[in-house]
């Protein structure tokens, strides 16, 4: 079997030999200087130039995760951990900016980062996984807060890649 299915099933760890679960109960401040577990959650069609031998997101894998609910459950536990790491969070009103927003959008919102890289591919993934609604909710939030709030650092590539991730899928 796959090692990104055994991965997202539970059963088999990374290639750094940490598990799924072990990944999500890591802190923020783990979240932000750790840059090899994104590739992990959030796998691509195309390979990752930062970290090579991640996973891709193969015909195979996309068939498998649009299959199985256990796979649909742990990726959605991925996205919404990682929406917590943006100070964001999901409710009966869609995603939102949760409690640490104040705190959280000054480690990615108020200037463009490598953060705006990782929401690409959790987009991307999002899409090709079987959770495009929730990618479009996602980016529908973005479009929100760049327009709205103040402080937005998020620059015009950024939100047009966001926007090309979730339309070209």
């Amino acid at each position: 079997m796959n090692p990104l299915i055994l991965f997202y099933i539970g059963s088999h760890p990374d290639n750094r030999g940490r598990t799924l679960s072990k990944i999500l109960q890591q802190d923020d401040c783990w979240f932000e200087v750790a840059h090899d577990y994104i590739q992990w959650l959030f796998p691509n069609e195309e390979k990752s130039r930062i970290t090579p031998g991640s996973p891709t997101i193969t015909a195979e894998i996309k068939k498998e995760f649009m299959s199985d609910e256990i796979l649909q459950q742990h990726l959605r536990a991925s996205f919404y951990r990682i929406l917590v790491f943006y100070g964001l969070t999901i409710t009966d009103r869609g995603i939102v900016k949760s409690d640490n927003w104040e705190n959280r959008k000054l480690n990615w919102f108020i200037e463009d980062t490598h953060n705006n890289s990782r929401i690409t591919r959790i987009l991307k993934c999002l899409c090709a996984l079987g959770l495009k609604n929730e990618a479009l909710q996602f980016h529908h939030t973005l479009v929100d807060l760049v327009q709205n709030e103040k402080d937005c650092g998020i620059g015009k590539v950024a939100q047009q890649y966001w926007a090309e991730a979730v339309c070209n899928s």
